[in-house]
């Protein structure tokens, strides 16, 4: 069997209730389930950045491990970090408003660590990706009419950019599309490979 036919025929396991990353990994044709990882994450604004994706997404695969015998374990954690401060999911909608008034018209960061894991033979994998996001400035009805009709609180940094009228905050950015909505695909895969 090829590596490619190998890859394909495998059972995943997602540890994230991100309806995101499942529609992602539903695109890219992994059969799969979803096995929501109830842990702590570090959330702290001053963290490592890496370090807190790291945690994150070990914690979350590991957690989640434990249940399986035979299935490929992915996590994955996604920050936002401008100036490197760490902008989580919001708490509330005036956290989101305040979030996206820091960043319009700057240029921030976004960092998704990822960890699979092979529960047939233990064997693991840690990897991140980087992209930069270029905001344009965005005035205050803009803002205030994203956080009121749309759904921030589930997005690290305050926005998304596939979705919905989140894409129209951005001017441009270098470096993988995928990492931003979640799961940096050619990543995940070229590490998928290496454990199967």
């Amino acid at each position: 069997m090829s590596n490619l036919k190998k890859l394909f025929s495998k059972k995943f396991i997602l540890a994230s209730k991100s309806p995101r990353r499942a529609y992602l990994l539903k695109q890219i044709g992994l059969n799969f389930k979803v096995q929501v990882s109830n842990v702590k994450e570090i959330e702290h604004v001053y963290a490592n950045p890496l370090q807190s994706v790291k945690y994150n997404s070990l914690l979350k695969s590991r957690t989640a491990a434990i249940k399986f015998k035979k299935e490929i374990v992915i996590g994955a954690d996604t920050i936002v970090v401008l100036k490197n401060k760490i902008l989580n999911k919001p708490k509330n909608l005036s956290e989101a408003k305040r979030y996206l008034s820091l960043l319009s018209g700057k240029v921030h960061t976004v960092i998704t660590g990822i960890n699979v894991i092979n529960t047939l033979n233990g064997e693991e994998v840690f990897d991140f990706e980087k992209t930069k996001v270029y905001f344009r400035h965005l005035n205050k009805d803009e803002i205030n009419f994203y956080v009121n009709n749309f759904k921030p609180l589930d997005k690290a940094g305050a926005y998304g950019i596939q979705d919905d009228f989140g894409c129209l905050f951005i001017d441009k950015i270098e470096g993988d599309y995928y990492n931003i909505v979640g799961l940096p695909l050619v990543k995940l895969y070229t590490n998928l490979k290496k454990i199967i």
